[in-house]
């Protein structure tokens, strides 16, 4: 189980399509038109994996798909995410921005998909950009050289947990 003793805001994402698949994007239109079940709403794939969190949560998928953002933990929040950015069409920038957030520090699944379009974004928008180099799937040099192109700094999840900690504040623990 982890548990969260940092005073930083947190949001999970979660990808995927409305019920009718009306927002999918163009790459997985066709798959979800012959029927495939992409990150349903509603199905035990739409829901946070066990351990993630520090209790069960259900998550309300009425009031994702609606746009809302979900509390599932203290400044913890969740969103649906329709396409590949973390901050396309979503209120992910409005709720950093009033948590007073600068920076965005990103980690997850496929550096080529959504992290790196959640990173683009996030400078495009002035915030301060770091990828979890250690825990973000099929990075590569190549890949993390272009995102320090646009000002993201590459750090160890190690190397964040530390700087929390410098700044005072108790350090995540897993």
């Amino acid at each position: 189980m982890v548990t969260r003793r940092c005073p930083c805001p947190t949001t999970r994402r979660r990808p995927g399509t409305a019920p009718a698949g009306e927002d999918i994007d163009l790459l997985r239109r066709a798959a979800v038109a012959s029927g495939a079940r992409i990150v349903t709403p509603g199905s035990p794939g739409s829901q946070i994996i066990g351990g993630l969190l520090s209790g069960p949560v259900e998550l309300d998928a009425q009031r994702l798909l609606a746009g809302e953002l979900q509390e599932v933990g203290e400044r913890e929040m969740v969103l649906f995410k329709p396409r590949w950015s973390a901050f396309y069409r979503t209120g992910l920038d409005e709720w950093l921005r009033d948590q007073g957030c600068d920076t965005v520090v990103v980690g997850g699944c496929n550096l080529p998909n959504c992290p790196r379009a959640t990173l683009f974004d996030a400078s495009e928008r002035d915030f301060r950009a770091v990828v979890l180099r250690d825990a973000v799937s099929r990075a590569s040099i190549e890949r993390i050289t272009d995102l320090e192109e646009i000002g993201v700094q590459p750090l160890s999840a190690s190397d964040v947990v530390a700087a929390l900690g410098q700044r005072g504040t108790p350090a995540p623990v897993a």
